[in-house]
Parts: structure tokens; sequence; C-alpha cells
């Protein structure tokens, strides 16, 4: 007699758990127009333009002095952890921000801490402005300057792990991004995608970076530093002014923050990211296009409901018309508002999307467009309502925020309204 065969019971596959949604309950902001959300969301209202003279290094024998800088900031103000002697400026500006961002949204470190988190800072130039101190440290007084200490305050890695150490977190996961000026969308990007998807708890995410030496020559010697102020979109437009600041976000899942009853800015609603390699420096407009459609079918929003575009707007000719002749292909001849607020912050190089995202952000959460400043006449390749020189209210929905670097790196954040912030568009 034959046994009787057996089976091996089919195991059935389970479902992945839902993706979860994703909230931004906390804001930490540096910029030459204010420190703090609420000094930032009332510089965005008026317009206000940070321009100055830069003091952070010797712009002796440049073409133009003119940029923004962070005035006020007093790392041991803002700092409970690093310490000043032992950090670079943009660690402590991403450091600084990253606790104004935990105390706006209520939470504490102890909350942080019991949870996994992710911590990813964005950042165009990292730690470069200790570099030049150092060089120039070294041509004053030689080689022997080179010290352990002095060399540690210039590594890029410790952006995020200056924030880490800021909140006495462990349980986390830390990275530096560098794809330049659009590296802030990237963080957000990818802290979105670490809470989305259960990996983390919470997320600090955000850029950073200051002033220096190196990227000021750069941008000068390109013939694309303003003498006067950067008019994104204008036809008098003459390039951009380098900044510096910080924009750090907290997001945390819909589920959590309703529960502590949590003020939410927005929800974060997805991203889209490629990088095109056509050119170092010349943005691609057909890549543009395809990023905005990569960000919009991955928030599953269609073009028709996105009511503002905080575009990247650096003040350049070619930029910025490249970046118009990709909005229309996705929007057609009457795409939404379109505003760049580098006229009033600057160009905050790897902080610029992240600081786009809170401005974003604000927009959505208080009802108003912020306005496109330093404006007199719209170039006709670039017509399309960017809210010149004042603020407007307005209900908004949904934002797209830009970021576009070098290299063709193009990222684009979707945020919309969420439904626990109705009746709050009066701040």
């Amino acid at each position: 007699m034959r046994a009787a065969a057996t089976r091996t019971p089919v195991r059935r596959r389970q479902a992945p758990p839902p993706a979860r949604k994703v909230v931004l309950t906390g804001c930490g902001v540096l910029s030459s127009i204010g420190i703090g959300v609420e000094s930032f969301t009332d510089g965005l209202r008026a317009g206000r333009v940070g321009t100055g003279d830069i003091t952070a290094f010797d712009t002796t024998g440049f073409p133009s002095r003119r940029g923004h800088q962070v005035h006020g900031f007093e790392p041991s103000e803002r700092l409970h952890r690093i310490r000043r002697r032992d950090t670079g400026r943009a660690t402590q500006f991403a450091a600084a921000a990253a606790r104004m961002a935990l105390e706006d949204s209520g939470l504490s470190e102890a909350w942080l801490r019991d949870r996994r988190g992710i911590v990813v800072v964005g950042t165009t130039d990292g730690e470069t402005g200790e570099l030049d101190l150092l060089t120039e440290s070294v041509l004053a007084a030689g080689i022997a300057v080179f010290t352990g200490g002095l060399l540690g305050r210039t590594a890029t890695g410790s952006l995020a792990l200056g924030v880490a150490r800021e909140l006495d977190v462990s349980n986390v996961e830390t990275s530096t991004i560098a794809t330049a000026c659009a590296a802030g969308n990237y963080a957000i990007g990818s802290g979105f995608d670490a809470v989305r998807s259960g990996e983390a708890e919470w997320a600090i995410v955000g850029g950073a970076d200051a002033l220096n030496r190196k990227t000021f020559a750069g941008f000068s010697r390109l013939g694309l530093i303003a003498a006067d102020e950067c008019r994104p979109f204008d036809t008098e437009r003459a390039g951009l002014l380098t900044g510096e600041g910080a924009g750090m976000l907290l997001l945390e899942t819909e589920e959590s923050a309703l529960a502590r009853g949590a003020h939410i800015y927005a929800e974060v609603l997805g991203y889209g990211l490629n990088c095109d390699a056509a050119h170092p420096t010349a943005p691609e407009a057909d890549s543009v296009a395809r990023c905005i459609r990569l960000a919009l079918t991955n928030a599953s929003v269609k073009p028709e409901e996105v009511d503002l575009i905080s575009a990247h707007g650096t003040g350049t000719v070619t930029n910025d018309n490249t970046e118009i002749a990709a909005i229309r292909q996705v929007y057609g001849r009457t795409p939404p508002r379109t505003v760049g607020i580098k006229g009033m912050i600057g160009h905050t190089m790897g902080a610029a999307s992240a600081l786009g995202a809170i401005a974003s952000a604000l927009a959505i959460r208080y009802g108003f467009v912020p306005p496109t400043a330093n404006h007199r006449t719209t170039d006709p390749n670039c017509e399309v309502d960017v809210v010149p020189n004042e603020s407007v209210p307005a209900k908004v929905r949904v934002v797209q925020n830009n970021g576009l670097a070098f290299g063709g790196n193009n990222a684009v954040l979707l945020l919309g309204h969420h439904p626990s912030t109705q009746g709050e568009h009066v701040r």
C-alpha cells in the first residue's frame, strides 16, 4: 500500500501594512528675515527682504558684497548640548533649527528617545566655511594649526550627527545629503518615506548651510551674483544673492499627531526626484517637467488641484526661464500662482527647498501667498502670476515646492491642507 502523499501547507502572503499618512507638526527656521517660525511667518507676510552687506568673511576684491546673512543667532542661547568650539556654523544652524522644530511640535526629547526615528539634513557646502577659516589660519600660522579638534569641525556628516547629539537621541538613523540646492527636498522625501512605511515613528529633516567664501567666489566667477537684489522672474533680473540659514521640519504620523491634539501645518503628500546630468550648471526643462509629474503621481494629486507653486526661482535668466517652461509643460498656459521667496531670503543653498517647504506649509495653514519681492516687471518668458511684492490672502490647499540643483538634481515636494486645521487660516 502506497503511503498517502503529504502536502506542505500553502503560506499566504500577508499584504503589506497600508501606508501611513505623514504630517508636519514642527518647524524650525533660521533666515535673514527672521529666526523662529513666528518671525519667519511675519517676514513672509510682510514681504520683508533680508539683504545686507556680508560680514561672515572678507568680501574685499569681489564685485559685490551683498548677501543674506543670519543675524542675532547666539549658539549658547539656542543649543543645550553641542558646543560651539566643537562644531561649525552650519552644524549649529541645523541643530538649533531642529531644537526649534521639536519645541514647536510640542513633543519632548523623551518622546523621541522612546521611538525609532530618522534625522536627515540636506546641504550644499557642509562645513566649507570652517575649511575657509582653517586655510586662512594655515597660511598665517603654518601647518601646526591642523589639530584634530579643528579638523573635526569641517566634517559634512556632522550636520545630521549634530542634530542627534543636540537632542540626545540614539535609536536613530542619521544621514547628510549633499545634492546641492535640492538637498532640503531630498531630505524631506527621505523622512517622509521612513515614517510612511513604518521604519520610523518620527523624522527631523530639512537643510542647512552657512555663508562661505568658496561658494561666494564660485558664483561670482560664474557671473551669477546680482549687484543689488535678487529679482526672480523679473525682466531686469541679474542673478542671485548667496544666503545662509536652516529649515528643519518634524514629521510624524497623522495618528500620532491627532492622538495628542497637535497642531498640524500640513500633510506631506508625496515627492518626485530625478537627475538628468545634462549639464554641470544649466537646468533642463523636460527633466524638470518629468520630476513635477513624478511628484504629482506619487502624491496622487492632479495638476488642477495645485493652488500654488513655490519655485526654485534663483533670479538668474536661464534658471527662471527653464523652470517656467517646465511648469507650462505640466500645467499649460495658466499655471498656479508661482512665487520665488529667494527675493526675500536669498539663495540658502541646501536650506533653500527646506525653507521653501516651510513657507509652503505656512501658506496652507494661515491662508496667504507669500510674495516675489523686489519685483518690477515680469519677464515675458516668465509670464505667470508671481504675486509681486505684497502677500495676498488665499485659500491654499495644495502647494508644489521646487528644488532644482546643479548637475540636474531635481526634487519636487507636494504639501496639502489637513482637515484638522479647518478654521485656522487666520493667524
